[in-house]
């Protein structure tokens, strides 16, 4: 009797040590870091020198596995694509995009050929999609399409927190077909819907016109793989007009290559001097573009650059170098305020990463990006004015040219 109920007692321990024994294997599983839960995924150890605690992000991770109830339509890329957006919307930059593959190719496309589309430059501006320029002669232009115009709907999706990339995506399409924007123009009362019809987009590059008060004008709509050699076929015209007056008009020029932007400032400037300086911030040596000292112009020139909201990138790094050495008096609107220098990083085989990595500093070290240019005199474009086909930038730059020198 004894020895049967020493076995029974051993039994009963040896059923409780299984259970607390099983118990702990549970609770222990549950209670293992999150990350040790996610299978079937390669590379989730972080692999960079970081004290973040990551265990939020597999918790996350878990969580829409356990919960979600359509959990098995998203696959593990789709999510991966999602958390790496998400990440580098952090950086609260709107020139910094992770491309997924169908964005990838898009934008592949757009840099090797032609597309169908409506001609104008858009941007972020206060978290707001927003029109940078329609250029010249385009379905957007034609349409009346504004810089600042404040894009809120594409056909029937509203733009709030739509990336630049995934609204030029929306906005072209096949040519012949239809796009209709919403639109908002400071002034107005209300949103006005415009319809437009996309076309092929063969993009302006420049033209000249000598007025009969001795003013020659250039206008310049895009810095373009060309438009280096074409200004400097327009300052020969410039010169066999014996004119000594020169109009540059960038309005709603939204810029383009880098180098059409030194090598134009170049022909005002003397050798050495900086155009524009790049700094990598972190303590990494800044990169800076000297002019080319073609410099054919004295002192005696008299120099009046149109800038507006719709001149960004390299258009203000020629305004910006102008003003900074009073080579040329500035006219019109501040610019848009586009200062900043993008790379693209592959990252797999079919995606890709637009990511900035510097920024723009004018000669006196003014970051482009921060304010924009001011002009020297500020002179508004109002509605009245397009409605009375009256150019007060215009007129006003004009007034200095043919009453120069100008005190200020």
């Amino acid at each position: 009797m004894l020895k049967y109920f020493k076995t029974r007692r051993a039994s009963a321990t040896i059923l409780l040590i299984a259970i607390f024994f099983g118990l702990g294997i549970y609770v222990g599983f549950n209670n293992r870091p999150e990350i040790d839960k996610v299978a079937n995924i390669i590379g989730k150890e972080t692999a960079v020198e970081t004290k973040a605690d990551f265990s939020p992000f597999w918790k996350v991770w878990n969580s829409i596995n356990e919960k979600y109830p359509s959990t098995s339509e998203i696959t593990d890329k789709d999510r991966i694509y999602g958390a790496i957006s998400g990440l580098v919307g952090s950086l609260n930059d709107p020139y910094s995009v992770f491309f997924s593959p169908e964005d990838a190719k898009m934008f592949k496309n757009d840099i090797e050929g032609s597309f169908g589309g409506v001609g104008m430059e858009v941007g972020i501006k206060d978290k707001i999609l927003t029109v940078v320029a329609s250029l010249k002669d385009t379905p957007a232009y034609k349409a009346n399409v504004k810089s600042g115009d404040k894009i809120l709907k594409i056909d029937d999706l509203v733009t709030s927190g739509l990336s630049i990339e995934k609204a030029i995506r929306l906005i072209r399409g096949e040519v012949g077909t239809t796009v209709a924007l919403t639109i908002f123009r400071d002034g107005d009362k209300e949103p006005k819907e415009i319809k437009i019809v996309r076309d092929i987009i063969n993009i302006p590059t420049l033209d000249t016109e000598l007025r009969k008060d001795g003013i020659f004008v250039i206008r310049l709509y895009t810095f373009s793989a060309n438009s280096a050699e074409l200004f400097r076929n327009a300052l020969k015209e410039f010169s066999a007009s014996q004119a000594d007056k020169l109009l540059l008009d960038l309005r709603g020029n939204p810029g383009g290559y880098l180098d059409a932007a030194v090598d134009i400032s170049s022909w005002f400037l003397e050798g050495g001097k900086t155009v524009v300086t790049e700094d990598y911030g972190n303590d990494l040596k800044p990169k800076i573009y000297r002019s080319r000292g073609y410099d054919v112009f004295n002192d005696k020139l008299k120099f009046v650059i149109l800038i507006n909201s719709g001149s960004a990138s390299a258009s203000e790094i020629v305004a910006g170098a102008m003003q900074d050495y009073k080579k040329a008096l500035l006219v019109g609107e501040k610019s848009y305020g586009k200062g900043s220098v993008q790379e693209v990083v592959p990252i797999t085989s079919d995606t890709i990463l637009k990511i900035t990595v510097a920024k723009w500093l004018t000669p006196n070290g003014n970051w482009i990006s921060k304010t924009g240019l001011t002009p020297d005199y500020e002179v508004p474009f109002t509605k009245k004015d397009i409605e009375n086909k009256k150019d007060p930038q215009l007129d006003k730059a004009v007034e200095l040219l043919n009453n120069w020198p100008v005190k200020q």
